[in-house]
């Protein structure tokens, strides 16, 4: 039996990773120290023989006993209501982080996927974004914490590689949606979704001519699955390339939530992306791979779960709680 290690496992995208790999017959060691994950994400799997928890920062040494094939690095906060927050733990599990899980993969001669983000573009002045374009990015900006870190993630992923040979892929994440996403982390839909189930009016920031690109979590999936298992080392965007404007989306929320609020509009926070739409030549060319579920059908599942959750889960503030755990 294979085994994976997959860091930020109780978080949205890695608890579905971990399912993923579970029924993919593999082993599955999770690794999260919850500070913005939720085991109640992974509790489904604890039952099971080929599956174990571990609660663990990965700033810190990482030690994983016995043999290791694969690691998927995806432990980091991804919202900006959660990176704003935290910052300096941002830049450290990018940078720390990943160093520790590379030297991991190097000492158990382990293939290692690096979890990336169409935020390394910035505010792009290209579109749709290939993996060729470099960006254009805000460093000292407040978003620089997520983008920067994600950026140096990159480059000492490929140091690692060049150097030392280490078996490396890096998938950029472009907006990805699904059922388990945290209401009011700060993103586009748990947001909206969220207002329109408390009978709230849906906020956009600046005019909402901004776009979007929102691929749902079962597709999103299953590029990084074949991007692991791939033999390309280069970064690849996986994404969904259906864009739509934030002010469109608003309205498409409030049609299918059946609610009858209104859309106010706030300032535009400072380097917030106008414009983001991956490129996907490269993940149909060498992954054969392209996004199969339809925004209406995503969303649809999405809304479900949401609805599904308690009164309490919809009346909590987005103000998270990080105490004074990891600010250091």
């Amino acid at each position: 039996m294979k085994k994976v290690l997959i860091t930020g496992a109780a978080g949205f995208l890695g608890s579905h990773l971990c399912d993923r790999f579970i029924k993919e017959g593999f082993h599955v060691i999770a690794m999260d120290n919850l500070i913005t994950g939720d085991l109640k994400n992974i509790e489904h799997l604890f039952k099971l023989e080929n599956f174990e928890y571990y609660h663990h920062d990965v700033t810190k040494f990482v030690h994983v006993p016995g043999d290791l094939d694969y690691i998927l690095h995806f432990a980091s906060p991804a919202s900006p209501i959660d990176y704003l927050k935290i910052p300096i733990q941002t830049l450290k599990v990018g940078a720390l982080g990943t160093h520790n899980l590379l030297g991991l993969a190097k000492e158990k001669n382990a293939r290692i996927l690096i979890a990336s983000t169409s935020e390394i573009y910035g505010d792009p002045l290209v579109h749709p974004q290939t993996e060729e374009y470099y960006g254009n990015v805000n460093t000292i900006g407040p978003r620089g914490v997520y983008d920067e870190a994600k950026r140096f993630q990159e480059s000492i992923t490929m140091a690692y590689h060049r150097f030392h040979g280490v078996e490396t892929r890096i998938v950029r994440i472009f907006n990805t949606y699904g059922p388990r996403m945290r209401l009011n982390d700060g993103r586009v839909i748990p947001a909206f979704m969220g207002q329109a189930l408390r009978g709230e009016d849906l906020t956009v920031f600046g005019d909402g001519s901004q776009t979007r690109s929102f691929c749902y979590v079962d597709d999103e999936v299953e590029g990084i699955y074949r991007l692991l298992l791939s033999d390309y080392s280069n970064p690849v965007n996986i994404g969904n390339p259906h864009e739509i404007t934030i002010k469109d989306f608003a309205e498409e929320i409030i049609k299918l939530t059946g609610t009858d609020q209104k859309v106010i509009y706030k300032d535009l926070p400072q380097d917030d992306p106008m414009q983001r739409q991956p490129d996907i030549s490269k993940a149909k060319r060498i992954l054969d791979w392209e996004p199969k579920v339809g925004r209406a059908e995503g969303m649809k599942k999405t809304f479900d779960y949401f609805k599904s959750l308690s009164k309490e889960d919809l009346e909590k503030t987005e103000h998270r709680d990080f105490k004074d755990r990891n600010r250091n």
